[in-house]
């Protein structure tokens, strides 16, 4: 083993990328303890360090909401209300979508990701290149946050693919092991996506119709995430603490778990799996369109098991309007006597180049805030 002052993160970035085998070859190398990339506490020794403290102890007993949609409207407008105003993520059960098709993308990504090496390596990808990639994707904590120790890898590969927008992408490349089943499941997840665009439009008191004229939803970016069992879970994560930069985003997961959401007191806490259900969450961009009437929560992802992988799928809804005349920020109708309006409007473009400048935070939405006396 090198002598910790001769390691150099970026040969090491440099030499996992080359291999081509994502966090799951690591896996399949049959390592017993983490490399240095993935460390959230790097050592400068060689020697292991001790867990983070909050690792060491029991999240707390949290209950996510729950929105049957088979309730009446007048039911579940409250219901969606009051969760997207608390703590900004709910289940959604009876929402109608094929639960043999959930099942079978879960499956179909779990059955991609455990390939071969031989035949999944062919898609692995280092850099985001055309709409579909496949790759251990580093952490963006923000160019301000950019150490020496180069960038934190997390304990996770992803397939990421992006449906849109125009020109449509060629879905013949998608990796055969999973092609139909997640064609399939997004067509059926834009259905439930539009759905609930409205149903949050309408929980917001303007309208089921007002999200869609004045953003045309779409659910384009999906990210197909495998976290593979690690021989040390409390020395790395599957996600560092982040908010979404979405309208709001829709998961389906298996019943490993390790999602957890940040409490109002700053505890941590565990969102367990709840079969048949699906998991939506508000997203920064629907935070600054509601004028801080619904929450985008930061959470996380811990990986929970030596022996179990952990699969799921993140579909993203964003607006479809990408020009640069097309302005976002708060609904008038939401600035009433008493109601200032706390975010000036601004483009996709613009808010994206935020999240790079400043990372999956939570401040990357901070620049758009209107300082008020």
């Amino acid at each position: 083993m090198a002598a910790a002052d001769d390691y150099d993160a970026a040969v090491a970035l440099a030499e996992f990328q080359a291999a081509r085998a994502g966090v799951r070859g690591l896996v399949e190398s049959g390592i017993t303890s983490v490399p240095p990339l993935f460390l959230t506490r790097r050592p400068r020794t060689s020697s292991p360090s001790p867990p983070p403290v909050e690792a060491q102890n029991q999240p707390p007993l949290f209950t996510i909401p729950s929105v049957d949609l088979a309730l009446p409207l007048s039911s579940t407008l409250p219901l969606i209300r009051a969760a997207a105003r608390s703590c900004g993520f709910f289940h959604v059960t009876n929402h109608g979508v094929d639960a043999a098709a959930v099942d079978s993308a879960v499956s179909a990504v779990r059955a991609f990701h455990e390939q071969p090496l031989t035949t999944r390596s062919a898609f692995y990808a280092p850099a985001s290149v055309g709409s579909i990639t496949y790759s251990t994707i580093p952490i963006q904590t923000g160019k301000s946050k950019t150490t020496s120790a180069g960038p934190l890898l997390p304990w996770r590969d992803t397939l990421q693919v992006r449906f849109g927008p125009p020109p449509a992408p060629d879905l013949a490349h998608l990796p055969p092991a999973c092609r139909d089943a997640l064609v399939r499941y997004q067509l059926l997840m834009t259905e439930l996506g539009k759905k609930m665009a409205g149903l949050l439009s309408e929980a917001l008191g303007v309208g089921a119709e007002r999200l869609e004229r004045a953003m045309r939803v779409e659910g384009l970016l999906m990210a197909c995430h495998y976290y593979p069992p690690c021989p040390e879970p409390a020395r790395v994560v599957g996600s560092l603490g982040h908010t979404d930069p979405s309208l709001f985003t829709v998961l389906a997961q298996d019943g490993v778990g390790g999602l957890q959401v940040r409490l109002h007191d700053g505890r941590w806490a565990d969102v367990l799996p709840v079969p048949g259900s699906l998991l939506l969450n508000i997203g920064d961009v629907l935070k600054v369109v509601s004028n801080d009437e619904y929450e985008s929560v930061e959470h996380r992802v811990v990986i929970k098991s030596c022996q179990d992988a952990r699969v799921s799928i993140a579909l993203f809804f964003n607006p479809s309007k990408r020009r640069e005349s097309d302005l976002f920020g708060p609904l008038p109708e939401l600035l009433t006597a008493g109601k200032q309006q706390r975010y000036r409007a601004f483009t996709v473009t613009e808010f994206m180049s935020s999240r790079r400048e400043h990372g999956h935070g939570t401040n990357s939405i901070d620049r758009f805030r209107i300082a008020h006396e």
